[in-house]
């Protein structure tokens, strides 16, 4: 059988939220029985261009694969090369830009599902980009989600992706004008910037709040202050090790003795009841994402097999 080449098109016309959710969330669960395995992100630079490569494989799906992009000043390009692991094969490259989105955003509806309060209502949302959208589709895919509160320091972005998103999501989607209006009284916060400064105090957070903070995997950006770390009863990471190398976010609390590495605990492990996400409902509760291989994985051998039932793929001569 020959290995197929699926656009970015393709990925949309296969791939859907839910189904994201719903085959991360079954990874985390290989990865804590010791069916999967995942590689953190490793980066070669040479002259403007860094080469981003992601790497996982599942004996429980039965594949392996990597995740690779380029990033120039001018973009990144993204794409999924998946080989069957008895074999060694190649069966599919899929176009993964959105692919990358969609993992992300499930990742978070995992992490929510297993760690916000199950009558969270009200969200907080930072950032108004292609990781933002698929951020809330999520949550509100997890949650009976009545209202979210929108910022960014671009009053028209935020303004015109609020209006886009309450359609996206048939919620209400209010464009709020301060950061701490999007971070306080909230069941849910989201952070999906590319910020490299923390986006508010995090003395203004409520009792019982979750957050999913995504936007940064670099140790040189953090979306979140020491105090919200200080705050937070509980911190969930998608990978420690992917963490240790990426997380920007936890770098102040680590050097001012706020946060140790004891007090993480893995997504994996919490999806399986093995540790805790929220023990109570007043709990403050920190997931923290830097994105895994194997939630490419995952996303790309639902995409793949998807297209083998329907007959989508351009033939690739090997």
């Amino acid at each position: 059988m020959a290995a197929i080449y699926l656009t970015e098109e393709d990925v949309a016309w296969l791939l859907d939220i839910d189904s994201a959710i719903e085959c991360v969330e079954e990874a985390f669960r290989q990865l804590a029985t010791g069916q999967a395995d995942n590689q953190p992100r490793r980066r070669v630079v040479a002259g403007n261009a860094t080469l981003h490569v992601l790497a996982a494989g599942s004996l429980g799906l039965g594949y392996v694969g990597y995740k690779s992009y380029v990033t120039t000043r001018s973009g990144a390009r993204f794409q999924f090369s998946l080989s069957d692991a008895t074999t060694g094969q190649p069966v599919a490259i899929i176009e993964a830009n959105l692919l990358g989105q969609m993992r992300t955003g499930a990742a978070s509806g995992v992490a929510t599902k297993v760690m916000a309060r199950p009558d969270a209502r009200i969200v907080g949302c930072f950032g108004t980009g292609l990781q933002a959208r698929t951020q809330l589709k999520a949550i509100c895919s997890v949650r009976r989600i009545e209202r979210v509160d929108v910022y960014a320091r671009n009053d028209v972005r935020r303004r015109a992706f609020a209006d886009e998103m309450a359609e996206y999501c048939n919620v209400p989607m209010i464009p709020v004008h301060t950061p701490e209006a999007a971070a306080a009284e909230k069941d849910i916060v989201i952070c999906a910037t590319t910020s490299k400064t923390p986006l508010f105090d995090g003395h203004v957070l409520d009792e019982g709040t979750h957050l999913n903070v995504v936007g940064s995997n670099y140790l040189t950006k953090a979306e979140i202050d020491v105090t919200t770390i200080r705050r937070a009863d509980h911190i969930v990471c998608d990978s420690i090790d992917a963490c240790r190398i990426e997380a920007g976010d936890f770098v102040a609390g680590l050097t001012d003795g706020s946060l140790d590495w004891s007090r993480v605990r893995e997504l994996s492990d919490v999806v399986v009841g093995q540790e805790t996400g929220r023990a109570t409902s007043q709990d403050i509760t920190l997931f923290k994402s830097v994105g895994l291989g194997l939630e490419d994985l995952a996303v790309a051998v639902r995409v793949f097999q998807r297209a083998q039932t329907e007959g989508i793929g351009q033939a690739l001569p090997f």
